[in-house]
């Protein structure tokens, strides 16, 4: 009797833009050589539009974001499906948080420094421990600079409605597609959350499906 191999989703935390080593060839290989059959995407339907896939069917144009250009980079020589899980952007008020604590030094000095890494080593720094550490270094100091509460559980709570539908959406097509290997690319701010998410997940109801975390 043959056995079907469990499903397999290997999740790996990128950025949205390229910078240095943080580019679409990078990322690429590194999706070549997990040979997805399905990429689950942190993105809304309307992120990747019909005029933006004939551009690249036609032209040859890629994307400006730096997911989907590696993305239609593996699309010349793999068949797959590409499933985005967003049911929504993230909040006003956690833009115009973003926007107001940016204005400080010390956390700009964070940002600069946490960009510095991603600049030099690429994939392996945001798909490491080092960096869920810079980011809740400037979740914490973010926190201390707004300086309020009520607004800090506001946009926790936003946040936590833009992650659990990429979840929910992810499960919800294991539970009605059959494939062997899957990846799920998140932005590096998220790593941390998703990877409780998908813990949680595997203890709470546990299905015919096996999550790995991409360490590089």
């Amino acid at each position: 009797m043959n056995l079907i191999p469990m499903p397999q989703i290997t999740f790996i935390s990128t950025i949205h833009k390229e910078i240095g080593k943080c580019n679409a060839d990078e990322l690429y290989k590194i999706i070549n050589k997990l040979s997805p059959d399905v990429i689950f995407l942190e993105a809304i339907d309307d992120t990747y539009t019909a005029y933006e896939k004939f551009l690249f069917s036609n032209h040859g144009q890629y994307h400006r974001k730096l997911e989907i250009a590696a993305i239609q980079k593996y699309n010349h020589n793999a068949s797959f499906q590409y499933v985005p899980v967003c049911e929504n952007s993230l909040s006003e008020a956690f833009h115009k948080k973003v926007n107001f604590v940016c204005q400080n030094k010390e956390l700009q000095k964070l940002i600069d420094n946490f960009n510095d890494l991603a600049y030099k080593n690429g994939f392996e720094f945001l798909n490491s421990l080092e960096c869920i550490n810079h980011q809740e270094e400037m979740r914490v100091l973010e926190s201390r600079i707004f300086n309020n509460h009520e607004m800090d559980k506001i946009i926790k709570a936003d946040i936590e409605a833009y992650e659990k539908p990429m979840m929910r959406n992810i499960l919800s097509y294991c539970s009605k597609h059959d494939f062997s290997s899957a990846i799920f690319m998140c932005g590096a701010a998220h790593r941390k959350s998703i990877i409780e998410k998908i813990e949680q997940s595997t203890n709470e109801k546990p299905r015919d499906l096996k999550w790995s975390i991409f360490d590089n």
